[in-house]
């Protein structure tokens, strides 16, 4: 009797351990690289990120620092609607700071449709140098339940 209730025990032990590690394999964050100009998918939608340039800003708009501006082409590679928004592009300096976008040409709705590519160009405000290396994070909307995180080279790879 004792033995089959120890037997019993073990092998619930190995089954809720393989469970969980089956559920760890999936959930497990794909963190892609690239340079900029390459295109990379993260979830849907394949994105092609490039450096557009650095500005001071304008008489409306003046940034705290220097923008930084990207162009992004965004194409869904799917057969639904999924969304587009600045909330999923970070960029990140070389202290390993996060920064928001500033100001960005993300439509209201942020849908993007199948096979219809998008060109937005958006900026970050940030202390900028040029002789120091920035890359861009890319995070899936949480629409999209992807575990894919782009990070893109756009500055001094």
């Amino acid at each position: 009797m004792v033995q089959i209730t120890v037997f019993i025990v073990i092998g619930a032990i190995i089954i809720s351990m393989a469970a969980a590690m089956y559920t760890y394999t999936q959930n497990q964050t794909n963190f892609i690289t690239a340079n900029a100009g390459e295109p990379i998918i993260v979830g849907p939608v394949e994105y092609t990120i490039s450096f557009d340039g650095t500005s001071k800003g304008t008489k409306e708009i003046v940034p705290e620092n220097t923008f930084v501006k990207i162009k992004i082409t965004a194409k869904n590679i799917s057969k639904e609607n999924t969304i587009l928004s600045g909330g999923q592009f970070f960029l990140i300096d070389d202290k390993q700071k996060k920064h928001l976008p500033a100001d960005g040409g993300f439509s209201a709705d942020g849908l993007l449709e199948p096979n219809k590519p998008v060109t937005v160009t958006t900026q970050f405000d940030v202390p900028y140098d040029d002789l120091k290396k920035y890359n861009v994070l890319i995070h899936p909307a949480k629409q999209q339940t992807s575990v894919d995180i782009a990070l893109i080279c756009i500055i001094n790879c």
